[in-house]
């Protein structure tokens, strides 16, 4: 089953020459996929445009099998993909980490208390057990990075959009990332610097160049 598809996507920010020019990208169910590129290549952009948090110039965008044009379209679509922004500060804005992990699953209509176990047991396998009442303002930038995590896993997604989960990790913390997500069970779309990670990790890999995704090795 396709979840995800753009076709021919052409984008541009403005005033700045074109990103993409006819770019196609697909994720199957069960695939894993990691996305190497240079700074500026256009990783994010491509999962922006996935979220409709960005509109292309030009081109298509399928998601969990429709067409999505709409914000309308979009607002759906962001209750099945979970994305993690690259910078955690983009995506926590509640004052304390239980506020923020517990937003998703009360926009989705769960109960109050089954919340709060859900985000105990969330903040737990990733190593922040008792963080509920820390403020998230004074948190570590690992500590973000996990906690933002936390805000997209505990809302069950069909689909995982990582955008430099590493970054900031110590190799401990990476290790109970990455068994986090061995056990998750989610298909995925990775962006990393880190090679070795996105090898231990993705079923296949994807190198965003001058505009294209070409296959890694």
């Amino acid at each position: 089953m396709e979840l995800l598809r753009l076709t021919g996507i052409h984008f541009a920010y403005p005033q700045r020459p074109p990103i993409f020019q006819g770019l196609d990208f697909s994720l199957e169910q069960g695939e894993r996929i990691g996305i190497l590129g240079p700074n500026g290549a256009g990783k994010s952009t491509l999962f922006l445009l996935v979220m409709g948090l960005l509109k292309p110039q030009k081109g298509e965008v399928w998601a969990l099998g429709a067409a999505r044009k709409r914000e309308k379209e979009f607002q759906e679509v962001r209750t099945s993909l979970g994305f993690c922004f690259q910078d955690p500060d983009d995506q926590l804005f509640s004052p304390t980490v239980l506020e923020d992990v517990a937003f998703g699953p009360l926009n989705q209509g769960r109960d109050k208390y089954q919340v709060r176990l859900l985000v105990a047991d969330t903040l737990q396998k990733l190593g922040l057990g008792g963080f509920e009442d820390r403020v998230t303002y004074h948190l570590s930038g690992g500590e973000k990075r996990l906690v933002s995590l936390a805000t997209v896993l505990a809302m069950d997604p069909q689909v995982l959009l990582l955008d430099e989960p590493t970054a900031g990790l110590d190799p401990d913390t990476e290790a109970r990332l990455e068994q986090v997500l061995a056990n998750s069970g989610k298909s995925w779309a990775i962006i990393s610097h880190d090679h070795g990670f996105l090898r231990r990790n993705c079923t296949r890999l994807l190198r965003l160049q001058a505009g294209r995704l070409l296959p890694a090795s």
